[in-house]
This record gives structure tokens, sequence and C-alpha cells, in this order.
């Protein structure tokens, strides 16, 4: 045992200057994630008491929504079977052989395995799709505001071409926007439902992008490289209404060339935590992929891959857990929406988008110029999400977060971690913080 006169105390070494040169150029310069910093500083104050209803994490609460039964025990039995050493690289085989079932019955597309590239939940299929199809200097098209394509850019060193997208259209990427960037660009990063947005494609806005995107292919000659579109689709089982997921593939076979899926379990069974995600393309780079991320070790954890193969195969259990997650995460979406929209009728300078698919309600907090009743004038998105903190105890995340430039006040709202019985506290704070602005 060591005893305390032999440690070496390097406390006062560690913490030493962030002089020039302690890392590398490309971390040095990457800004750390602004949702997680907000999400950090909300952590603090619900520790120290405050009574806050947290609308910023992109993250279900068990307590609120569990994961599937079936999915709990497999991962259980799993265990108790010894199922803990490293599984294949690509992933096991009764998983990819079941993710390919799934698609095949649940959204009419037929792949062969050698497509399916098993992951540790979705965002290494992200990283690893950026890694494996874009050099550096490459462009890479995305709409603003979206989820992290920004800080992704930045780490593969490619040269980002963000579209801004509006409310009017959903904040949605429209052909019309898109098709004066494609020309030469490496790679269009698509997402529906968006996150941060809550909002989707219909089958004639994703059909006509496909368009530009197979007229871009057809135009380049031989020596160019392809036009590929990432198609980040983990929120796909959470649509609301009339609401239709739609992809690429099925709206144009033809874009199975070059459309990369980005999918998991994480959002579609409340399973952020067990780590499960995969990614489906042309097999010639999901094999360049597969020796990629080999070396990163990006294996989502072996009995976690036997329980989801029998849960992606198991229709009922995965019927009738959809029923009751898609039930509870809407019930709070609309309960945040009818409020923001009952204020608005007030007069107040609010507004909302109706929730179509995912966790997510894109809320609109024009308060720019506003008094506060201690003085404050709120001037920033940043000033509004402070207010919104301090006065109604509501937590959001402004789309700046999410490469939106401008002062909006258009913030996401993320319901994955709360009850109806916190919206329904928290909508009267806010209501009368809002009487109290001049």
């Amino acid at each position: 045992m060591t005893h305390a006169a032999d440690v070496n105390d390097v406390t006062a070494l560690v913490r030493g200057p962030r002089t020039p040169g302690r890392v590398s150029t490309p971390v040095r310069t990457l800004e750390g994630s602004a949702i997680l910093k907000i999400a950090g500083e909300i952590r603090q104050r619900v520790a120290a008491g405050e009574k806050i209803c947290n609308l910023t994490v992109g993250d279900f609460d068990p307590r609120q929504f569990r994961i599937p039964a079936a999915l709990e025990q497999g991962i259980s039995q799993a265990l108790a079977r010894g199922e803990t050493n490293y599984p294949p690289g690509a992933g096991m085989p009764a998983l990819r052989e079941a993710i390919v079932a799934y698609y095949e019955r649940s959204l009419g597309l037929r792949y062969p395995v050698e497509s399916v590239l098993v992951t540790s939940g979705s965002r290494p299929g992200v990283y690893g799709a950026y890694c494996t199809i874009v050099d550096p200097g490459d462009r890479v098209v995305y709409p603003a505001p979206s989820w992290n394509n920004n800080y992704y850019c930045h780490m593969v060193g490619a040269v980002a071409d963000p579209v801004a997208t509006t409310s009017e259209e959903s904040f949605m990427p429209s052909a019309e926007t898109l098709a004066p960037h494609l020309r030469g660009a490496r790679m269009l990063a698509l997402n529906s439902p968006l996150n941060p947005c809550g909002t989707a494609f219909t089958a004639e806005s994703l059909g006509a992008i496909c368009d530009l995107v197979l007229e871009e292919n057809a135009r380049r000659g031989k020596a160019e490289r392809p036009l590929y579109v990432m198609y980040d689709q983990v929120y796909w089982q959470l649509t609301f209404g009339d609401t239709q997921h739609v992809d690429p593939v099925t709206l144009r076979p033809e874009m199975a060339r070059y459309t990369i899926f980005v999918d998991g379990i994480s959002k579609a069974f409340a399973a952020t935590g067990v780590r499960v995600g995969w990614v489906v393309g042309p097999t010639d780079v999901m094999e360049a992929m597969n020796n990629f991320l080999s070396h990163v070790g990006t294996w989502a954890p072996r009995a976690e891959q036997v329980a989801a193969a029998a849960l992606l195969l198991n229709e009922a259990a995965i019927a009738d857990y959809r029923t009751q997650l898609v039930a509870g995460v809407r019930a709070r979406l609309d309960a945040l929406y009818n409020g923001i929209a009952a204020f608005k009728a007030q007069g107040h300078a609010v507004d909302a988008i109706a929730p179509q698919g995912a966790i997510y309600l894109s809320a609109r907090f024009n308060l720019y110029g506003k008094t506060t009743p201690q003085g404050d004038v709120l001037r920033t998105s940043e000033d509004i999400r402070g207010w919104l903190l301090r006065e109604s105890g509501l937590a959001v995340v402004p789309f700046h977060a999410f490469g939106a430039e401008g002062e909006t006040g258009w913030c996401r709202l993320s319901v994955g971690a709360v009850s109806l019985e916190d919206i329904a506290a928290a909508l009267p704070r806010l209501g009368a913080g809002l009487a109290a602005l001049r």
C-alpha cells in the first residue's frame, strides 16, 4: 500500500500555464461544444437546488423515457452469458444482418450486409463519414442551423459551406437554396428529422435535392470524385401527425451510390447511453470507413450489440415501444408549442413551429430591446437565454450554438429530459416574465 509520504503531488505541475505548442493546432483552435457548455451550466444550477425546466439536452432522462424492456433484459442476459470480449470490428454478424432486415422491413430498402458498419452510437458514424470521404480543403455543404457540422469540418480541415435556412421553410434546406453551392462540393450533410429544429423533409423537397445531386454527379468527369450525401436519420422513427419520414434512396434509388446513412438505436429507443449505432452505404466506402474506425476503436459494446440485434427483429416490441415513445414526446412538444402559441396570441414577441419530428421544438423569443424590471436591456441571444433561465427557470439553446448566424431569437427546446409537470410549472413563470418586460 502506498503511504502519504510516498505520494508525489504533481497538482501544481499539471495546472501549469497554457503555453503555446502544448497541444496541436487543430485541437487548440477547435471550440468546445456550445451545447455542452450550456448543459454544464444547467447541471451546476440544478445541483445547487434551482428549479429548472431543462430543455437543453438532446437526451432522454430514464425517469421519463426508459429503454425497451426487451433491450434491457437482452443486455443483462448477454452479459450473464459472458458476452464481454471484443466484437468484430464491423459489428456482430447477427446485428448487421438484423439491420439489413430492419431496413428492408421498415424502409423498403434491401442492402447487402457488407453495406452495414456498426459503431458506438451514431456520432462515430458522422465522424467516420467525414474522415472517409473528405480531404483537407474539400468543401462540405450543410444547412444552418444543424448539429455539429461546423465542428466536423474544422476537425478534418474541410471548407465549411453553411447554407442559411429560414423559419418560413421550417429551417429545412431547399433545392433552390442548395443549388448554387453543390458545384464542386465533396459532401452534402443532411439530417431529417432535423436537430435542432424538430422539422422534416417532404418527399417533394428531398426528391428535388436528390435530383440536383444526381445531376452534379452526372456532370463530373471520370477524374472527378463524386458528391456524397451524408444522411443522418437517427430520429426517423420519431415523426408526428401527417409527417412521413423520407430518405434519398427510397425516393431516387440511384442515390444508393452516393448516400451514406447514419442511424442507430439512440433516439428511436431512448437508448443514448447504450451506444449502438450504424452506418449504411456503398460497400467500398464502408470497407474504407471500417479500416479507419478500427484504429479508433469505435465498436459498440458486444452485449449491447447482441441485445440490439434481437430487438430489431422483434416487430411487436418495436411497434409497442414506438407508440409509447412518440405519444410521450409529442405530448411534451405540444404542451410547449401550445403554451408559446397562447403567449403569441396575447401579443408577446414569441413564436414556435409546430413539431414535426425528433424531440425538439423551434421557438423564437424575439425580445431584443426589451428591458427587464431590473433595468437590464436584452440585446443578444445570450442575454435572452440568460433572462429565460433566471426569470422563468427555462433552459434553452439558441440556434447560434448550431452554426446559425445573426441574432434571431430562435432556440432549440428539447423535451427528452422533462416531464409534463415540469413544462406546466415553467409556462406560467414564462408568462409572468414576458408580462414584466418593457
